[in-house]
């Protein structure tokens, strides 16, 4: 398949503490960058398709260990922001 040019764009998104150090710690890992993973994640879900092998979820499952991060699918909209 041939390389497709694009244009990407700042973004200034907030974002759960231990997830983004997962995050970080699996783009790190699979040698890519923040915004490569996070774009490969949100392509895949978009067809409804999974992002991860078996083996780089036990990577996510271990970095989340690491990390204290115990989000779970059913947290998603449910989150409330501590106040500072």
């Amino acid at each position: 398949m041939p390389e497709r040019q694009i244009q990407r764009t700042q973004t200034g998104v907030r974002i759960e503490k231990s997830l983004l150090k997962v995050l970080k710690g699996l783009a790190e890992y699979c040698e890519l960058s923040l915004g490569d993973l996070l774009e490969g994640i949100v392509l895949h879900s978009f067809e409804g398709k999974a992002p991860f092998s078996e083996e780089t979820i036990k990577v996510v499952n271990g970095l989340k260990a690491v990390y204290g991060c115990s989000l779970t699918a059913a947290d998603s909209h449910q989150l409330l922001e501590a106040e500072q």
